[in-house]
């Protein structure tokens, strides 16, 4: 395990980036959302998929300097082309015309298409909360032509992780966030077993039968994830589909060389509203905290601690990590250090 600073590390990543051809402003925004997704305890989500956007580079799927662009828009809505830039650059972009239009018109829906993989989608909405909004953010079209999630009952895979994502500000007091793939675990999760020769819990992934699994190995022999909550799970899983692929008309966007199989056909769709609509902030922000104090006055039930308002971990996470350095494993470490070397940056 290695440990390293905040900014040693923001720095390690940005250099990296620049190495292989980003531009200096889409490096550092990539680094800052890949480091707080790890200051935040989302490892699948940080630094370990730099080694895939160099490469990603390299292929031509991601344009490292392209900016996003609006490519339509209303006072209330707008469509967002990340222009094959990092999906971690063009989202952000698509949540500031979100949050821009809310400002003026109290709701606002932006949609995403021509984007790389997007990172974590709470960046985003945790973006919205700190501008006073609630925020839903869907993403699907992943994997179009190599899908990867089997549906409730199936035996062949059709959709893929399809995150969701949503924020709630909160004042004084921390926002209530969740965002998580629709899968009962991350494509990373799966990927970081299979390296480590270790199993995944069960109830994760199916083989190519769509039989239950513990074994990565069989992901990878054409099996595949399967959704959350059973068909529960697969519903959310499916709406997000329509949500994000559907909605955004991201296939009409598509374009065979770029974004890789895995992202060319992806869509993302940000729903944006000002918390104080209907009540003024101070009343909303109030009931907020009641109600997440509420629920961690809870006594904790046989087996747990206590009770926590999603978005909890994250926010300790973040505190302990800030003082004492980002963990990394061994392996992520030197991936890292292997893809600086590639691209002639010192670490």
């Amino acid at each position: 395990m290695v440990k390293q600073s905040v900014e040693s590390l923001k720095s390690l990543v940005s250099r990296i980036l620049v190495a292989a051809g980003a531009s200096d402003e889409n490096a550092r925004l990539v680094s800052e959302h890949l480091v707080l997704a790890n200051l935040s305890g989302v490892d699948t989500h940080g630094i370990c998929h730099v080694e895939k956007y160099v490469k990603a580079i390299q292929d031509g799927d991601l344009l490292p300097a392209a900016s996003p662009a609006v490519l339509e828009e209303t006072p209330t809505t707008a469509l967002v082309s990340g222009n094959w830039t990092f999906g971690h650059v063009a989202g952000r972009r698509a949540m500031q015309v979100a949050i821009e239009k809310a400002s003026d018109q109290q709701v606002a829906v932006v949609g995403l298409v021509q984007t790389h993989h997007v990172g974590r989608l709470g960046h985003f909405t945790e973006m919205a909360a700190e501008a006073g909004m609630l925020s839903m953010v869907w993403a699907g079209g992943l994997d179009k032509e190599t899908p990867t999630a089997f549906p409730f009952g199936g035996r062949r895979p059709l959709l893929h992780t399809n995150p969701i994502a949503m924020g709630v500000p909160g004042g004084e007091h921390p926002s209530m966030s969740y965002d998580f793939a629709t899968s009962a675990t991350s494509g990373m999760k799966v990927e970081n077993a299979h390296r480590r020769g270790e199993q995944v819990p069960s109830g994760c992934i199916v083989d190519k039968h769509g039989t239950p699994t513990n074994d990565p190995k069989d992901f990878y022999d054409d099996g595949g994830h399967i959704a959350f909550g059973g068909h529960k799970g697969w519903a959310q899983m499916l709406a997000s589909e329509y949500l994000g692929r559907i909605f955004t008309g991201s296939d009409a966007h598509a374009d065979p060389q770029r974004g890789g199989s895995g992202n060319r056909h992806q869509g993302v769709t940000m729903n944006v509203m000002k918390a104080d609509m209907f009540q003024p902030w101070s009343h909303f922000q109030e009931r907020a905290a009641e109600l997440a104090q509420r629920t961690r006055d809870i006594p904790p039930a046989h087996g747990f601690d206590e009770v926590l308002v999603p978005g909890d971990p994250e926010k300790r996470t973040h505190k302990i990590r800030s003082r004492d350095g980002i963990p990394i494993e061994d392996d992520v470490w030197e991936a890292l250090v292997q893809v600086a070397e590639l691209v002639g940056v010192a670490v």
